[in-house]
């Protein structure tokens, strides 16, 4: 007779090998960065050249004797043309919106990484906070089965499952095209100086190759069974992660706040509001900063949240009451302290623990406010299809 836990283990064991679980947390995750780095290279367009380009401060030399001792990546640094970084800073815009869109999220989630790690190592006294929880979270997405859902990815499998089986037009050339720029790096010693790095590269370009083929020859065979489970077991343990990494985050900074003077107090709030760096609405910052009640109670509250947070997990109620309050807290940081990219990275992140329920009606909303925009006069309306197709319509037409 089998014992009890055993079963349950048995059951657990066989969830996580054969399921990709939270596909729509991870979409949502997905969706929520790549637009919050797009947002941010879109509005720094402008000022892309200072920021991270031959004309900033943080000179090429500079930017190379700190990445010979700290053997950070970042392509920028194999060549000091304005040509190369025209290039880079291009792909890491092209990038971002093919992650959003979900289209080969394998392949994309990927150039997004290296779009992430390049312009930021290079220049790494540029950003707010927000771009430290946007570098580690381009690293964990590469592990996950991120376009389930609400992506092209999405779409085109059900095509394919609807219509039958077609040619991958663009899967192996974009393959062979991105071997022979990773080849090119290895063999000049410009990938980095942590062997780490090439090694997980060309396992992910080797992966994707191998997973091409059985798909195309073995479609129903044990291996591609067996390239599932794994792939699932790397989508699972990079969920776990990303859920970790922010517990993680609202832990430490929810401690160390208990242990400064202007936290315990109730004052830490009003500071910020007296600065004009973080003060785009002078008015409202003055408002607020001129009640001493709301400032405590906004600093205490602040505290109270982040410490709290990690022990809510256990219960699903209190969990999604402090993940709005939280959410609108950073809200409120993007519009009092004009820290807008910052607020948007942790709401991305902080999505990664919303409820499947919600995203999945929050899909078909949008779906619905989509196919009203987009109704034409005579149009006959369609059949409402299953939730999942209504979910992975949601960003196309």
């Amino acid at each position: 007779m089998i014992h009890p836990l055993a079963g349950r283990l048995a059951v657990a064991v066989q969830r996580v090998t054969a399921t990709a679980l939270g596909p729509y947390q991870s979409a949502i995750v997905r969706i929520g960065f790549s637009l919050t780095w797009l947002l941010f290279l879109l509005r720094e367009f402008p000022h892309r050249r200072e920021l991270y380009g031959p004309d900033g401060p943080w000179g090429w030399d500079m930017a190379g004797q700190l990445i010979a001792e700290n053997h950070a990546f970042t392509v920028l640094m194999w060549s000091d043309s304005s040509a190369w970084f025209e290039g880079v800073y291009a792909v890491a815009v092209l990038a971002c919106v093919l992650l959003l869109l979900g289209w080969r999220t394998r392949t994309t989630s990927v150039l997004f990484m290296v779009g992430v790690l390049s312009l930021q190592n290079r220049s790494i006294f540029m950003g707010d906070g927000g771009d430290n929880v946007i570098h580690l979270m381009a690293v964990y997405l590469v592990f996950t089965r991120c376009g389930q859902v609400w992506s092209l990815d999405a779409r085109r499998a059900l095509r394919t499952a609807s219509e039958g089986r077609r040619a991958d037009r663009w899967g192996p050339p974009l393959w062979g095209v991105l071997g022979l720029l990773l080849l090119a790096g290895t063999l000049t010693h410009r990938i980095g100086g942590e062997w780490w790095l090439a090694v997980l590269l060309w396992t992910l370009w080797a992966g994707q190759g191998v997973w091409w083929a059985v798909n195309r020859w073995a479609p129903g065979s044990e291996p591609r069974t067996l390239l599932d489970v794994l792939a699932n077991l790397a989508h699972n343990a990079a969920l776990v992660v990303i859920m970790a990494e922010v517990c993680l985050i609202y832990a430490t900074a929810g401690w160390y706040k208990i242990q400064g003077s202007r936290w315990q107090d109730g004052s830490a709030l009003y500071y910020p509001l007296k600065l004009d760096y973080f003060t785009p609405w002078p008015a409202l910052s003055d408002l607020l900063s001129s009640s001493g009640l709301i400032v405590m109670a906004l600093s205490y509250g602040t505290v109270m949240v982040q410490v709290a947070f990690p022990f809510t997990l256990f219960n699903r109620k209190a969990k999604n009451v402090l993940l709005a309050v939280m959410m609108l807290e950073h809200a409120g940081i993007a519009l009092l302290l004009g820290l807008p990219f910052f607020s948007l990275a942790m709401i991305a992140a902080d999505a990664v623990f919303l409820p499947t329920s919600f995203l999945r009606r929050l899909g078909g909303w949008v779906a619905t406010a989509r196919d009203r925009v987009l109704r034409r006069p005579g149009r006959i309306p369609e059949q409402r299809a299953a939730p999942e197709q209504q979910v992975a319509r949601t960003l196309v037409g």
